[in-house]
């Protein structure tokens, strides 16, 4: 195609195909506002059990109860707000990820306009350092060299050639072909200067296909989550029939509506563990900033349990197992095969193939590979340039001949050609024999087996100008180079980890299978199972698919729909399914599985916001870190159900028990409220600092079926619970009989109060620590807190009026406090003594 006889659509034809298919944009992300969570939030049982409360206490003139109780109710709704407002970008990032400018030739004149702009048919200017706006065909140029890394996950760039005569654009290619003709939004022209025609855009470029497919995806919750709102679910429905039948009962035996609703309504808030969704927001709150401390941004905090869970981790191979940045490996030349290090340099054959290769690369370079050269040079030979000056001529790449050549004037009429290409255009370039070409190529597919991209190269002298053709030329074959893109350092010991905690490792790449298979060798990924093709995956039937997931850890050629089966694959089999990802490549997979890990550093915007977690120092070991983090989690948030579960019991038993008795009412709404929103919550916290065990990383990972809060722990709950419910409630009847009726109740509430601390010492005592070490403090720093609220509680004129108690004196203080330690301790105590027992028994 001439360029300069390029005329390009009219301005009213573009207009009218940009009404047609719309812009070259993708659509903006839906959100959840927050006023959909506050309405959202507002439907929960607890919220309107506060409310009518406290309208009931306005209604009935306690004005005070009444704003206790309504600024309870807008506490939850804030704590709802805070932590479910979390906006989505991952539309917008991949909106950004395109050009947002074009260069376009439109009435055969070249203009500069909007990306968003561009429509098929456009015909667009591409050059070095510029990504694609679109979709689209190279139609005349140079051979450009592309980096498709984002769409592919291969850091290596890719060769684009003109089209040739009668084809067109090829729209079931896939990204990442060598020496095809298509053009993919979002990549980036590392080298060369041509000429495309737009065939697709917006949401119908590759790059647009993702952007569809992550916002087709629906977040699932966490079995967490799943766990924790079905079981807040069931007991709060149980919780509002019991509200009706013990206001229907209160009524008709004393006559007092009022009161029996609000005696129903306290019933109600003891019986349901609004506490859960809280303690589990503290819990993942705690477990974000300890993840934060080592670099690791929670941007889902609930996945961070679902993380100790995990039993597949599948990494994507480029920017995550390795460094997504080339190295010169292997130096090979007729006489000589070294293993390059940057500290040992290299004489003879092997200095003068790598001086030619520097010459032969860019003297500014946005490949990888010429800065790899380049900078191993630098490292050699750092007093001497890498190249003098600029090149007097050059020779991009061309469909014809894959390689670039670029002539060097030296003293007088001398100048030295380098050329650097694909094995085969230096082998034809240098004119060997098919013996030579033979016996190379075993070289070269040698080098491939152990996962490095080979580059030949060669070099010409001539005294003169050089030809307009330079395969007039004779040039001398100077050896092969040997890229890799080296395997992270923390890699190898991180993998070992994760296996050792029977975390099944899987590699997901879009590289040729020898390269895959000599990676994951060398990172320790278990080959035995050999490798999988992306086109296997896409015939197999799902059964047999199932089949091959089981045997298979390495996977090859992966297109970005196949990594999506392979997620769901793992999913349907079962697994819970961590994955880890730096390109837009790896958006859809990252959302789908269970958690989602983007790398922070190189990773893109994309890849970051689909993901849950993102690594800041781009550290795999950093990923075990956080599984270790996630079974801690998971331990201690079921012990702090469990004290949670165990205080419901007594507070629930105190609201009904005096009802039925036909004694006065006990507890009232803002007794339960101030337990239940102030100090179960808190005391939870005292379980979250709790240490993780030392063999936590050699156990596998807890089944997916595992309760996280079953009838081992109802049953232990409803133990502990009952010790304090009988003390407590001994105390309140055992004072009814001896003093006025709000004493009684403030001895009862300080001996409630005081057992729920007590209790959660009880559970750390069970331990064989002491008491009174360091990782106690923030327990006796709560425990501090709270009997200073008490205190003011049972003393202070106000809140004593609103608590309807008064201060216990003397005998009844000491026996409300003696009941209190008796009743929450007693559990520890015989735990310590069994776990005494068994030391002293198994020594």
């Amino acid at each position: 195609m001439d360029v300069a006889t390029l005329h390009g659509l009219s301005e009213a034809e573009a207009a009218r195909r940009l009404a047609e298919v719309g812009p070259n944009a993708l659509p903006a992300a839906r959100r959840r506002g927050v006023l959909r969570i506050a309405f959202e939030t507002m439907r929960e049982p607890m919220f309107l059990l506060l409310v009518g409360a406290a309208a009931l206490y306005l209604v009935l003139g306690d004005l005070g109860g009444g704003l206790f109780l309504m600024v309870g109710a807008l506490g939850s709704i804030g704590l709802v707000i805070l932590q479910e407002s979390r906006s989505e970008r991952a539309l917008s990032a991949l909106r950004d990820l395109s050009q947002p400018h074009a260069r376009v030739i439109r009435e055969g004149m070249e203009r500069r306009i909007a990306a968003a702009e561009l429509v098929p048919g456009d015909i667009v200017l591409v050059g070095e350092g510029e990504r694609l706006p679109a979709d689209g065909a190279l139609v005349a140029g140079d051979v450009l060299s592309v980096d498709e890394s984002a769409l592919t996950g291969e850091s290596a760039p890719v060769s684009k050639r003109p089209l040739l005569a009668g084809e067109t654009f090829l729209s079931d290619a896939a990204p990442g072909a060598e020496d095809g003709p298509n053009l993919y939004s979002g990549t980036l022209v590392v080298r060369g200067q041509a000429v495309a025609q737009i065939s697709r855009t917006g949401p119908t470029t590759a790059l647009g296909r993702i952007g569809v497919s992550l916002a087709a995806i629906v977040q699932e919750p966490t079995p967490l989550q799943k766990t924790a709102g079905k079981l807040v679910t069931w007991l709060g429905g149980m919780a509002i029939g019991f509200c009706a039948m013990v206001a229907i009962a209160y009524g008709l035996l004393r006559g007092d509506w009022i009161n029996g609703a609000l005696a129903g309504i306290t019933v109600a808030i003891a019986l349901i563990p609004e506490e859960f969704p809280m303690v589990l927001a503290v819990f993942l709150a705690l477990g974000a900033w300890r993840l934060a401390t080592q670099q690791v941004l929670v941007r889902r905090s609930a996945v961070i349990e679902a993380l100790g869970g995990a039993t597949v981790l599948c990494v994507d191979k480029t920017g995550t197992l390795t460094e997504n940045q080339m190295q010169v490996a292997r130096l090979w030349s007729p006489g000589a095969d070294v293993a390059t290090q940057a500290d040992q340099p290299q004489a003879g054959e092997t200095a003068k193939l790598l001086r030619i290769a520097g010459l032969a690369s860019a003297v500014r370079p946005v490949d990888p590979m010429d800065k790899a050269v380049r900078g191993l040079i630098q490292a050699w030979t750092p007093n001497q340039a890498v190249t003098p000056g600029e090149p007097e001529r050059a020779w991009p790449l061309q469909a014809d001949r894959m390689a670039v050549i670029q002539v060097w004037r030296g003293s007088g009429e001398h100048r030295e050609a380098a050329a650097k290409g694909a094995p085969e255009a230096i082998f034809k370039l240098c004119r060997l024999s098919t013996a030579e070409v033979t016996r190379l190529a075993q070289v070269v597919e040698a080098f491939a087996e152990q996962g490095l991209r080979v580059l030949g190269v060669a070099s010409a002298q001539r005294s003169g100008a050089f030809p307009d053709n330079p395969a007039e030329v004779a040039f001398d074959f100077a050896g092969l180079i040997g890229f890799l893109d080296p395997i992270r350092e923390d890699v190898p010991a991180a993998l070992q980890e994760a296996r050792s905690a029977g975390i099944s490792v899987v590699m997901i790449t879009g590289d040729h299978p020898a390269t895959a298979l000599a990676i994951a060798r060398a990172a320790g990924i278990d080959v035995t199972g050999g490798v999988i093709l992306g086109a296997e995956i896409a015939a197999l039937p799902a059964q047999a698919l199932a089949e091959r997931l089981h045997e298979v850890r390495v996977f090859a050629r992966i297109t970005p729909d196949q990594k999506l089966l392979i997620v769901q694959g793992f999913k349907a089999a079962g697994e819970v399914v961590a994955m880890t990802g730096d390109g837009v490549n790896d958006a859809p997979a990252l959302e789908t599985a269970h958690i989602g890990i983007a790398m922070g550093r190189k990773g893109t915007d994309v890849a970051r916001e689909a993901a849950d977690l993102v690594l800041m120092d781009d550290s795999f070991a950093s990923i075990v870190g956080g599984v270790r983090l996630g079974r801690r989690i998971f331990v201690n948030l079921r012990k702090a159900l469990v004290y949670v579960t165990a205080i419901h019991v007594p507070i629930a038993g105190l609201a009904l028990i005096p009802i039925i008795l036909g004694q006065p009412q006990l507890l009232f709404p803002m007794h339960v409220v101030f337990l239940e929103l102030v100090i179960d919550p808190i005391c939870a916290m005292v379980f979250e600092a709790e240490p993780g065990s030392a063999t936590a990383m050699q156990h596998p990972p807890r089944r997916r079926d595992e309760a996280l809060f079953g009838r081992a722990q109802l049953g232990l709950a409803l133990l502990q619970g009952l010790g304090v419910l009988v003390g407590v409630l001994g105390v309140y009847l055992w004072a009814l009989s001896r003093y006025p009726q709000f004493e009684a109740r403030g001895a009862a509430f300080l001996a409630l109060v005081v057992g729920n601390l007590v209790l959660a010492l009880a559970d750390a005592a069970s331990s064989r620590a002491p008491l009174f070490t360091a990782r106690r403090k923030i327990y006796w720093i709560i425990a501090g807190a709270a009997g200073a609220v008490l205190t003011a509680v049972l003393t202070v004129p106000p809140l004593e009026g609103v608590f309807k108690v008064s201060t216990p004196h003397g005998g009844l203080l000491i026996i409300a406090l003696a009941v209190a330690l008796v009743s929450g301790g007693w559990f520890g105590v015989v735990r310590r003594i069994r776990l005494k027992s068994v030391a002293t028994g198994a020594s």
